[in-house]
């Protein structure tokens, strides 16, 4: 299959052939036909890609910010690789996408194979989406009108939340393509119109449609027109779909709305308001959220929950599926809207024209090839998989990595790189970010399935990098193949995966490891070497200001994440078992509060562990920090002496004969140490650098600990 992706970095767009998606539990597989894009959002992303280094941090003041800590924090080289890393990971663009279902996945019901749908999947040849953010298109409806479905709902919603009556005088401010439908849907509700806009074609489309119009390029003041559009009371409200820097459009609105008029922003303004134009007039000011109700919403979007209709009318989906009625009976039209029709195979001049022409409005792409040619799930990424052959003899591992994410993209496969590992294939489910940072790496494949890369008998060697909930059942599977594992953290969500886990590493006789990669920070190496000196028992003090996440973030859901302390902090109970030397023989935790939610009472805790010398050691991991304080400090007392860790970065030795302090440039956490040892061991023969008899301590230990956050008294 074939997709669009937009170089953050570079501005360049270009049309990628990717393995098809994998239909997962919940969604749909949509051969597309028709999609559209959108003017206004995808115009910002493209002339964003476009700007330069200075002009993007302008745009986002608010990221420059969380540099300047990054740079306080962490030092100033890896903040760099971070922000390079963010800006040259490409992305997809599009979410206005029509086509046909070709697959349904465990747990949708409503929809069947052959099914016309509209979505808001990316501008590709196949995309998989959730059911909740799909609707069935009417038969009367063409697929070219039902791509205008999601663009359609962005201003529902934003009417919706003004809630006009019949007979009401509204103004939209910026006639663009959500303008322009926008004005349709209050004309629909009863509703006199009156749309504002520099342009005046779009404005003589609007007039088409029963609107009033002002223009402000040709002297018109805007707060004049809506008075008088008004007939002197002022209007009853303003919808703005505008997109530009200015505050004007909603000092504008208060200016002209009358007293208790309704203000809802769609679109995006300067937001320097006037207290006394809203304090006169009571009047109401609210920003609109996308399609309606569910949106960004893990549990409605991800996991298929509808809201209640008796409670919730309106939703995201059920928008969709009001502006599809409204299309089959003629109440919205779309066709005058379209100004341009590509086919896919000529996208990138799509985007040139959507960046040249400004006076564009819907740009329709079109997919005329045929659907048998898109549903490759591996394709060639221009490295040499045919000379490939299975380590072997002193030659290096042959690798492949499940999973594309962040972690895997920045840390976990540059380091396997530098380690000299054969990277051979890359999967993720999507299939696209698969292609991305393995056509960055040198992979030889990019495929969207997890179990042919497992099948591949040329890959003797996987890293496993996917959502935590997936880590045991691939790591099981993975060694029952025959491979040699590497898997993030954690091993694994609950005894029972443990336990799994556990029986297939004893069968295979592998090579298993877990990434807890601070034991080989050389620091704490060195820290490591320090203590071997020492007879006595350790105190060990770990302080990790781990910082906020959202509740409905992945990582606290315990099904999927496992939640922080199983999730995160098992790194930190593994350093402390490294650094004492001993097994873990108690542990007892803490967290702040009563409550029982995973948010609040997991990521806010202490962990206290004993050890079999004597030594012990306490971990606080805390989510309720200043960002700009350092993330960890590790500090070791013994035998009258001290050692202090900072983020990775600075080392000092208090009262440690020969010993002072170790700082370095760039922080390092032992990433690429990590990678390399687990090579050697591979490629030799020579013992895991992590014994399985100690990863498997941490895993139960790190699953008491939060078995004990959850059931506090």
């Amino acid at each position: 299959m074939r997709q669009i992706l937009q170089d953050l970095s570079s501005g360049v767009t270009e049309l990628v052939e990717c393995p098809a998606p994998v239909v997962r539990r919940g969604q749909l597989l949509i051969d597309t036909s028709v999609s559209l894009i959108s003017a206004g959002t995808e115009r910002m992303l493209v002339d964003f890609g476009r700007a330069g280094l200075v002009a993007k941090a302008r745009k986002q003041p608010e990221k420059v910010a969380q540099v300047l800590d990054k740079v306080r924090t962490d030092g100033l080289l890896t903040t760099v690789d971070a922000v390079r890393s963010k800006l040259g990971q490409p992305i997809p663009l599009g979410y206005c996408n029509v086509g046909v279902v070709s697959d349904a996945g465990e747990g949708v019901e409503g929809f069947r194979p052959g099914d016309r749908v509209v979505s808001n999947g990316p501008h590709a040849d196949v995309v998989s989406v959730p059911k909740n953010l799909c609707a069935r298109i009417p038969d009367d409806v063409s697929d070219e009108a039902a791509a205008f479905t999601v663009v359609g709902a962005i201003g529902l919603q934003g009417m919706r939340l003004a809630q006009p009556t019949l007979g009401e005088a509204f103004v939209v401010t910026g006639a663009g393509l959500i303008g322009l439908l926008t004005v349709q849907l209050l004309r629909a509700n009863g509703c006199r119109v009156l749309a504002i806009d520099f342009d005046e074609a779009k404005l003589a489309v609007a007039r088409t449609f029963g609107a009033e119009t002002c223009n402000p390029a040709n002297g018109e003041d805007p707060v004049a027109a809506g008075m008088t559009f008004s007939r002197g009371a002022g209007v009853d409200g303003v919808i703005i779909t505008a997109s530009t820097k200015s505050s004007d459009p909603v000092i504008q609105a208060a200016r002209m709305c009358r007293k208790r008029g309704r203000i809802v922003l769609v679109g995006v303004t300067g937001l320097e308001l006037n207290r006394a134009d809203f304090y006169e007039k009571e009047l109401t000011f609210q920003v609109s959220c996308s399609y309606g109700p569910g949106r960004y919403d893990p549990a409605y979007e991800a996991k298929g929950q509808d809201y209640p209709i008796g409670f919730v009318r309106w939703t995201e989906q059920r928008n969709f599926e009001a502006v599809l009625d409204l299309m089959a009976t003629g109440q919205l039209e779309v066709e005058s809207l379209v100004s341009h029709r590509f086919p896919f195979d000529r996208a990138t001049e799509a985007y040139d024209a959507l960046a040249s022409d400004k006076g564009a409005l819907g740009i329709v792409l079109e997919y005329p090839h045929p659907v048998a040619e898109r549903h490759g799930k591996s394709v060639r990424l221009g490295g040499t998989a045919d000379e490939v052959v299975v380590a072997a003899n002193g030659q290096k591992p042959v690798l492949g990595v499940i999973g594309a994410g962040n972690y895997a993209s920045r840390m976990l496969i540059p380091a396997f790189r530098r380690a000299g590992a054969t990277l051979h294939s890359i999967a993720a489910p999507s299939g696209v970010s698969g292609v991305i940072h393995g056509r960055r790496a040198g992979f030889a494949r990019a495929m969207s399935n997890a179990q042919d890369l497992l099948a591949d008998p040329e890959i003797d060697t996987v890293a496993i990098a996917t959502r935590h909930d997936s880590h045991a059942s691939l790591t099981v599977a993975a060694l029952a193949q025959g491979k040699n594992v590497f898997v993030e953290k954690p091993l694994a969500l609950n005894r029972e995966e443990l336990t799994q886990v556990r029986a297939a590493h004893k069968d295979a006789g592998r090579h298993l490891m877990v990434g807890f990669n601070r034991r080989f920070a050389p620091q704490v190496r060195t820290m490591h070497r320090l203590l071997g000196s020492v007879a006595e028992p350790k105190t060990v003090l770990m302080v990790m200001n781990a910082g906020a996440i959202p509740p409905d973030h992945w990582t606290q859901d315990r099904e999927i994440g496992g939640g922080r302390i199983i999730g995160e902090a098992c790194h930190h109970i593994d350093l402390m078992r490294f650094l004492v030397g001993a097994p873990i023989t108690a542990v007892s935790a803490r967290r702040m509060g009563d409550s029982d939610a995973v948010a609040i009472s997991e990521d806010k805790a202490s962990i206290t562990l004993g050890f079999a010398d004597g030594s012990f050691g306490t971990i606080h991991y805390l989510a309720n920090g200043g960002a700009s304080f350092p993330k960890e400090r590790v500090e070791v007392f013994a035998a009258g002496r001290t050692l202090q860790l900072n983020n990775f970065i600075g080392l000092k030795g208090f009262n440690w004969p020969g010993f002072r302090k170790q700082n370095l440039w760039r922080q390092d956490k032992g990433q690429d140490h990590c990678a390399a040892a687990f090579l050697k061991a591979v490629e030799s023969g020579s013992e895991t650098p992590i014994p399985a008899e100690e990863l498997f301590e941490v895993a139960e230990v790190t699953i008491d600990a939060a078995d004990q956050l959850r059931h506090q008294d």
